[in-house]
């Protein structure tokens, strides 16, 4: 079940919703939830909620462990365990199948026998489930924060719905108190209603939309690409990419203001950097700065020589890459921001910020597109066949396909939106009302307040009729990082 579905939103959610206000107390409405989550992760994965389950309550008692444990050495070792166990759980479901298919490459250039193999299924939200247990383990390791008194608090932590999927991934030491606290209000309910249809939107007006000619392209021979089909596809996803995952994101925030929680954003308006380090201090903020506190920084971070601080860089993101997929085609793309952040830390980066602004962000945009090639190409020859074409390198043989055939006037829309709300438009509306209505005069202030007052909520409205409308024409409706 994913929030961008008809059984979700005029089904489940408003079930969910109708039935919270009415338990009695916290504790009753934390098993609500924790109940609704569990039947919410089962609608599709069934045979994996016992494991959850099971990986839930190891992680509770090693957390327990560690919280009662005051000798040093023996708090080391419940913590290294409970690092290998939940790496080692992703490891097993994860890359498994990536290993032993490398490994039997690699028997076939011998010609010795393959090794024989079932291919293992992925666990939908392993990746986020994976990071929530260690963060729940290394928090209590590091006195941040206790232990939970009981195992239902932390399965809820593991399954809370609005990010059991694609996350933002929570840290423990932050939810722990929301937990045992909280409430809801009304300002705060529709400030979640408001986040949830704007990330609806997104994802149903933007990313479905650029999705359709963007996996059209990706998917055509070599032969049949001019360049600027190539950048064209390149172009929609990187849009499609952005408004799936912060669609969901945002979608994810909402959800949590509706019952009281406050998550942390996700998302800054990644496609205004004005270089790859300003990028990852926006984009997916959630696992950049998991990755910074939990792996870079006990690495030594900035704390050590230049040689060992680039070494620590290309460390996490070759990590980065291989947490999104156990596919080669990670691995470079974790690799290749890597590389440019470790550049960026020379001259070279010196260099990129004497230009202009404008300059500045063409020279991020082109890095980013560039990886997303990386990213979405099935292997590896494949991207770099991608790229040739982008920068003049190779040539099509057959450009039967035109870009007129991919650009209708949906997609074009689409485009427009998608450049034009990737900027924090909305930001700079809200910190331009005040000045306007100052200078306005006097008569004028209470049209303007009135229409700031009900524009909104008639926008708001629209966008979620119309995308209503669309989930119910069953329209394309992918979600990239449903699979990580």
């Amino acid at each position: 079940m994913v929030f961008s579905s008809p059984i979700f939103l005029f089904l489940f959610l408003p079930l969910v919703l109708t039935v919270y206000p009415l338990a009695r107390n916290l504790r009753s409405k934390n098993l609500w939830l924790l109940l609704a989550s569990i039947i919410f992760y089962a609608w599709g994965e069934v045979a994996f909620v016992c494991l959850m389950l099971v990986c839930t309550l190891v992680n509770y008692a090693l957390g327990q462990w560690v919280d009662r444990a005051n000798d040093a050495t023996r708090r080391r070792w419940v913590v290294g365990l409970a690092i290998a166990l939940n790496i080692g759980l992703l490891a097993f479901f994860k890359y498994a199948n990536f290993l032993v298919q490398n490994l039997n490459w690699l028997l076939a250039l011998l010609k010795l026998s393959p090794v024989p193999w079932t291919p293992v299924r992925l666990p939908i939200g392993i990746s986020f489930f994976t990071f929530h247990a260690l963060s729940y383990v290394i928090d209590i390791y590091r006195r941040k924060v206790r232990a939970a008194g009981n195992p239902a608090t932390v399965a809820l932590y593991i399954f809370l719905f609005p990010q059991l999927i694609a996350g933002p991934i929570l840290r423990w030491s932050a939810m722990s108190p929301q937990f045992a606290r909280r409430i809801v209000t009304s300002d705060g309910f529709a400030e979640g209603i408001r986040r949830f249809i704007y990330g609806l939107a997104k994802k149903m007006l933007i990313a479905n939309v650029v999705a359709v000619p963007a996996t059209k392209i990706f998917s055509l021979p070599a032969r049949e690409l001019s360049p600027e089909l190539a950048w064209f596809g390149t172009l929609c996803y990187t849009l499609q990419i952005y408004y799936d995952f912060s669609g969901y994101s945002d979608m994810a925030v909402g959800l949590g203001k509706m019952f009281g929680f406050d998550f942390i954003e996700n998302f800054n308006s990644p496609y205004i950097a004005q270089s790859i380090k300003d990028f990852w201090r926006r984009w997916h903020i959630s696992l950049s700065t998991w990755f910074r506190d939990y792996l870079y920084l006990p690495l030594g971070g900035n704390r050590c020589s230049k040689t060992r601080n680039h070494l620590n860089l290309l460390t996490v993101f070759l990590l980065c890459g291989l947490w999104h997929g156990a596919s080669w085609t990670f691995v470079i793309w974790g690799l290749y921001h890597g590389v440019f952040l470790v550049l960026e830390r020379t001259r070279f980066g010196a260099l990129i910020q004497s230009l202009s602004r404008p300059l500045r962000h063409l020279y991020t945009l082109v890095v980013v597109m560039v990886g997303w090639v990386l990213f979405r190409a099935d292997t590896l020859p494949q991207a770099m066949t991608l790229l040739g074409l982008m920068f003049g390198v190779r040539h099509g043989t057959d450009l039967s396909q035109l870009l007129a055939m991919h650009m209708t006037h949906q997609v074009a829309w689409a485009i427009l939106f998608g450049i034009l709300f990737a900027v924090p438009l909305r930001a700079w509306l809200r910190q331009l009302r005040p000045r306007l209505a100052a200078t306005l005069p006097g008569a004028l202030q209470p049209v303007t307040l009135c229409a700031s007052i009900v524009l909104e909520p008639m926008l708001l409205m629209v966008l979620l009729v119309i995308s209503s409308v669309w989930l119910a024409g069953n329209t394309y409706n992918p979600f990239i990082y449903f699979r990580f």
